[in-house]
């Protein structure tokens, strides 16, 4: 392992051109002195300041070399100032980045998801893609659960040098073709498969940025009023008020942030990515508005690795906002200022979490912290910071050019407004959905052409959820309804199980992904995970009996004592499995 200090192991031309490039990019300046025992206060807050360049660094080194090797490791710790033994154990926290070298480093690394619904085919493509000599990982969700059927087989990403491409790139060429694209009263979903995702002519032609328009007229007071009198609640899965939150933002004084939080890596989800890969400037311009309403003039996109066509679009709409003067300084005339830059996760659950991902993003290991403070006083660089998923933000440009009343009007009087859903697994047509909130379990899943065999379970918000019966088929999909139930639509999965589903080996494989998931920061989740994978990993196929006591007393141990939201739910979906009878 890297030392604390540089070893002799020195950087290729190639790496060191690409770190240096990378650099470049981000306006970041290398650093120029090195520490000695004493360090002034203002050496460690400049030192802070490049160090959110890291992760990009790390980034550039793989591409290049297919690993983080040492030379490149030590050129990294030269640029920044940081410990190499710092940079690996940022660089040793994800799944993208390979820290050993290994015979052919040089090759194609084929991702293969190996979470439901892609579990049952994910074995089959393993052995198939091994005795053709390629290098496989058994991957965590990949974010395409839309696209695992026995046709076609599990979700696959190929991370390879100079380049990365999700596999299949199916909609990488033209449009593609949403499950409603034909139904009227669609609204987030309005222009997805309809328009050119990358052409900014084409979205300002289907009525973009006249939500920004009406912003700037109202105010940026007027904006959070209608926001809040909308009553709209993060997508995300923990449905805070979003008015409350951009308040708390807007009341702060200083450089303040706004933060997409579009590191969407929940087994079963991937509405965020239909969102970014289709309709990236709605994305762009809702953040706009977020800036302006809050005061904040920089804007960040954290992006999992692994949505690499959402990635580059999302780049150009950037690219070609900035060149209209939608973005950067004086937008639109006006005298705001608002910048955007993406970065890139590398494969790393916890991230979604917020406070784990400002750290990610910082240049630190992704570890959540301790709350409070809270992000709308002690956010990203310990700034004010609001923090939004992709779909709620998609929801504000409906509210702005419509009213809060009008949007509060839409759904149930606990849940206002428009919800997308991301049906899989045994469902005739997996995709996202847009509904108005109301519609019960049965009329979602009647929306992908319904359960193909008998239905036995769904799975509602994930690894992270909770199964439910056929008897919850006329639950209404609203959080007030879902709660009342004991359960919750988290980041909206919708994930039907028939009754040929070999339940254990399902939970099983929810169970091992929280065990590899788990930050390792704190004792109950890093030890409770791995306990309750070993559970049902010794009692697969028998009775649980008396474990199920062992089961429960580990859920609530990570439940009173966890840090962050991965060890509260770590056992939510397993239990409610054994409750239902499935295991």
């Amino acid at each position: 392992m890297p030392d604390l200090h540089l070893t002799e192991d020195r950087a290729s031309v190639a790496e060191s051109a690409a770190i240096d490039q990378t650099l470049a990019d981000l306006g970041v300046t290398p650093a120029i002195v090195v520490e000695t025992e004493r360090v002034v206060r203002g050496g460690v807050h400049r030192k802070n300041e490049r160090r959110h360049a890291l992760l990009p660094c790390l980034h550039a080194l793989q591409t290049e070399s297919g690993w983080i090797s040492r030379g490149g490791t030590n050129y990294i710790a030269e640029k920044l100032n940081i410990p190499p033994a710092e940079i690996y154990g940022v660089a040793s926290f994800y799944e993208m980045f390979r820290v050993d070298e290994a015979p052919g480093h040089d090759d194609d690394v084929v991702h293969v998801c190996v979470d439901s619904p892609c579990l049952q085919y994910a074995e089959a493509k393993i052995a198939e893609l091994t005795a053709a000599g390629k290098h496989v990982h058994r991957s965590p969700c990949l974010g395409q659960c839309d696209r695992a059927t026995a046709d076609h087989g599990p979700a696959l990403f190929i991370q390879g040098r100079g380049a990365e491409n999700s596999v299949p790139s199916d909609d990488a060429t033209g449009l593609w073709d949403l499950p409603q694209k034909h139904e009227f009263g669609i609204t987030l979903l309005k222009n997805v498969g309809r328009i050119d995702p990358t052409s900014l002519d084409a979205y300002v032609g289907a009525g973009g940025y006249k939500a920004l328009a009406k912003a700037f007229g109202m105010g940026a007071d007027q904006v959070i009023e209608e926001v809040t009198t909308a009553g709209l609640m993060g997508r995300g899965g923990a449905a805070f008020p979003t008015g409350i939150k951009w308040r708390g933002v807007a009341a702060e004084s200083g450089t303040k942030h706004i933060v997409v939080n579009a590191d969407e890596s929940e087994p079963g989800t991937f509405k965020d990515r239909t969102i970014m890969e289709n309709d990236p400037f709605a994305l762009i311009e809702a953040m706009t508005i977020a800036g302006f309403a809050t005061g904040a003039q920089k804007g960040w996109i954290y992006i999992r690795g692994e949505y690499p066509l959402a990635t580059l679009r999302l780049q150009n709409a950037i690219d070609e906002a900035r060149a209209a003067g939608f973005v950067g300084d004086g937008i639109a005339r006006s005298s705001f200022n608002f910048d955007i830059e993406i970065r890139r996760g590398a494969g790393a659950y916890i991230c979604g979490e917020e406070t784990a991902l400002f750290n990610s993003l910082e240049g630190f290991r992704g570890e959540p912290r301790q709350k409070p403070p809270f992000p709308t006083t002690n956010g990203l660089f310990d700034q004010p910071t609001a923090i939004n998923n992709p779909e709620t933000l998609l929801n504000v440009l409906p509210i702005v050019l419509d009213g809060g009343e009008a949007y509060k009007a839409l759904g149930t009087e606990g849940s206002s407004g428009y919800k997308l859903f991301c049906l899989s697994g045994d469902v005739a047509t997996p995709g996202t959905y847009e509904v108005t909130f109301g519609p019960t379990l049965r009329e979602v899943l009647e929306l992908a052409g319904g359960v193909q065999g008998t239905l036995r379970a769904v799975l509602l918000g994930g690894a992270a959820g909770s199964f439910v019966g056929p008897d919850a088929l006329d639950m209404p999909l609203t959080m007030e309804a879902t709660r009342a139930a004991g359960a919750s639509l988290g980041s909206g999965v919708v994930m039907a199980f028939n009754d040929t589903t070999d339940f254990s080996a399902v939970c099983i494989r929810i169970a091992e992904f929280f065990r590899n998931e788990s930050c390792g920061q704190c004792v109950p989740c890093r030890v409770g995970a791995v306990r309750q994978h070993e559970v049902l990993v010794r009692t697969a196929g028998a009775q649980l009996n008396g474990e199920v006591t062992l089961l429960n007393d580990i859920d609530q141990a990570m439940k009173d004592a966890s840090i962050c939201g991965l060890g509260h739910t770590a056992s939510t979906a397993v239990l409610s499995a054994i409750e239902l009878g499935l295991i």
